[in-house]
């Protein structure tokens, strides 16, 4: 096993990419990790690199929540180039891919694999730092004016929900940049409706992909399976996939892996979900996810949905509090709009840091949300506690760490 410590920077990242190079051509398993975790030691013991690997395996992706044990996800490089292949199948042909996410997710895995199979090597916006709008639109100058192969397109990124919306925020180059890629896919988090609208209205071209480092990656594009996977729904409405992109267990687990297939070899996920009449699937959150306030089940996404789609929340995590009287009380999370100071241009999308006072009284959005989510999903999910953050807090690219949420109420 070859564990490769990457950090956001383009040097590490080429380093990766050189070992993905290798696992995918039948050599050692790569083991990713990011050096500023403060689990990365942690991680790479649990993964026992000096344990035989498991037969088949091109990459190991650890996984973790907030509170869960960790778990190393086996991906063969048949599962990753199925993914690859079925990606640039549904998006319009293989082409040039910007690099704008940790790569040691899977998401970011993914890019560099579509990029090897696609022949062009990745352009990588250095990321060590964070992400910046400004070096996201200097990054796809660069991978739109270099020359070789598919220098005409098409051009694709991967970007999380949060970075798409500091795109559209951030002003005209940054949304000209944006607009530039054939396709952006968005995965690690639901894209909200309000968000996928402005991106439409400013001609991006937004790919909502729902997937999971057990199926190398989204493998479900705005609603549709991509090629060679199939989505059921089993028991209490569970989501299970099939296809040739899914993982062939946990590292050293195979008492998790036996519990996360059916008995007919389906994925059973942890999430749940629904058909719409055209056949694309709608999901409606994590099974652990579901509220169930007094006697009502309801979907933490379809609350989160709502609360966004009023034109002054960026993002908002909706979590179950107990409640003696309720079972469970709905509580909220929001990030508000920042405001526009008086001194910035709108158009230019300057604001001063840490600007973020509402432009009406907080209760009378307050009162706007809960009216929001009254309209669209009943009384029953009405939020009865709301509060007020600068960012939600993260485990992941794009990932809310609700345990953290929760503790926002202890206070």
């Amino acid at each position: 096993m070859q564990v490769v410590f990457t950090d956001g920077s383009p040097a590490s990242v080429a380093e990766l990419h050189e070992a993905l190079r290798g696992a995918l051509d039948g050599g050692e398993t790569l083991l990713p990790l990011d050096p500023r975790s403060p689990r990365a030691e942690s991680l790479r013991e649990a993964m026992a690199p000096g344990e035989p690997v498991e037969p088949d395996t091109a990459v190991i992706i650890p996984t973790s929540g907030s509170t869960g044990e960790a778990k190393g996800v086996l991906l063969s490089a048949s599962a990753l180039l199925a993914s690859a292949r079925a990606t640039h199948s549904r998006l319009g042909g293989p082409g040039r891919w910007l690099l704008a996410t940790p790569a040691n997710y899977v998401g970011g895995l993914q890019v560099l694999t579509r990029a090897q199979l696609a022949g062009a090597a990745p352009t990588t916006l250095d990321i060590a730092e964070g992400f910046r709008p400004d070096a996201f639109a200097a990054a796809t100058r660069d991978l739109v004016g270099a020359p070789g192969p598919h220098s005409e397109g098409p051009y694709y990124t991967a970007l999380v929900p949060t970075q798409l919306a500091r795109l559209l925020a951030a002003g005209p180059e940054a949304v000209e940049a944006a607009a530039a890629y054939d396709a952006i896919v968005l995965g690690g988090a639901r894209l909200d409706d309000e968000l996928a609208r402005r991106a439409a209205d400013a001609g991006v071209h937004a790919v909502s992909s729902y997937g999971m480092s057990e199926t190398a990656s989204g493998c479900v594009y705005d609603g549709f399976p991509l090629e060679g996977v199939s989505v059921r729904l089993g028991e209490g409405d569970r989501i299970e996939l099939s296809g040739a992109t899914l993982t062939h267990g946990y590292r050293l687990r195979p008492d998790l892996t036996a519990k996360a297939f059916t008995a007919d070899g389906w994925l059973s996920t942890n999430d749940v979900g629904s058909f719409h009449d055209d056949g694309s699937l709608v999901v409606l959150g994590r099974i652990d996810d579901m509220l169930n306030t007094g006697g009502v089940k309801v979907p933490a996404a379809g609350v989160e949905a709502a609360l966004t789609a009023h034109s002054q929340v960026r993002a908002a995590c909706v979590v179950a509090l107990p409640d003696v009287e309720w079972g469970e009380r709905i509580a909220a999370v929001i990030v508000p709009e920042p405001a526009v100071p008086e001194s910035a241009d709108p158009a230019s999308g300057d604001e001063a840091p840490g600007d973020r006072p509402p432009p009406q009284a907080r209760g009378d959005l307050d009162e706007e949300l809960r009216a929001l989510v009254r309209e669209r999903l009943g009384r029953a999910a009405v939020p009865k506690l709301l509060r007020y953050v600068p960012e939600l807090p993260l485990i992941g690219p794009g990932k809310v760490d609700r345990a953290a949420v929760r503790a926002v109420f202890e206070d």
